[in-house]
């Protein structure tokens, strides 16, 4: 019998990371002004991320929202909250992401003036990457993809380390060194012992994160949709 594995999306807390806060200097403070938090209407018990592409435009994982007309989520930063417009949802079952936009005029000349490019080469092993939060910059390396389960290869090929110290849902994977966006976290990959029995206990152990890579954020935003 197999590996038991399960594959969460990750909503239930933020990362340690996120809770005890980033690191200072001016690199991390950089890379964190189009990092946001992503809320629900009323706003929901767990953090939800989301990235500033620029023009008004955030993108985050589409579980993070989950249906917009039934949530009606805000943009978060600085201590304000900004009502959303509908670009493109997508669902956690498919394409994980959805793509929301905010008047630019109402957004602080800082934020205005960002853009965060899509990274143009595909993620390799051993690549170097950091997680964005408002919160915090973590470090982190893109995993081979040996390191998932081969019945889950296909579905999640870009997968990252250092699960309990980087950002959970809609967070940013940015190349460390060319400082573009990678991809959006998307969800947590765990397995637990082979063997296992039907409604038995089982202590699952946390073996990477999956990011939607910016190829599939490439090709899901709409054409004419520019920023």
């Amino acid at each position: 019998m197999g590996t038991t594995v399960a594959v969460v999306a990750m909503l239930a807390c933020g990362s340690s990371a996120a809770q005890q806060g980033g690191g200072s200097g001016s690199v991390e403070e950089d890379l964190r002004v189009n990092a946001v938090h992503i809320d629900r209407t009323p706003t929901q018990s767990w953090p939800g991320y989301g990235m500033h592409l620029g023009d008004g435009l955030f993108l985050t994982a589409a579980h993070v929202p989950a249906d917009y007309w039934t949530t009606k989520p805000r943009v978060a930063f600085g201590g304000q909250d900004y009502p959303t417009t509908l670009v493109k949802q997508g669902s956690a079952d498919e394409v994980d992401l959805t793509l929301l936009s905010v008047d630019p005029s109402a957004l602080p000349v800082r934020m205005r003036m960002r853009r965060l490019p899509l990274c143009d080469r595909n993620p390799v092993a051993g690549q170097a990457v950091v997680v964005v939060t408002p919160e915090d910059v973590a470090p982190s390396r893109v995993l081979p993809p040996s390191s998932v389960p081969a019945d889950l290869r296909a579905r999640f090929p870009t997968v990252i380390g250092d699960v309990a110290t980087t950002g959970n849902s809609g967070s940013g994977v940015l190349d460390a060194k060319r400082k573009c966006l990678l991809g959006v976290i998307s969800r947590k990959i765990s397995v637990g012992p082979a063997g296992a029995k039907p409604g038995a206990p089982v202590q699952f152990r946390d073996i990477a994160k999956y990011f939607v890579p910016a190829g599939v954020i490439r090709a899901f935003i709409p054409p004419g949709v520019s920023y």
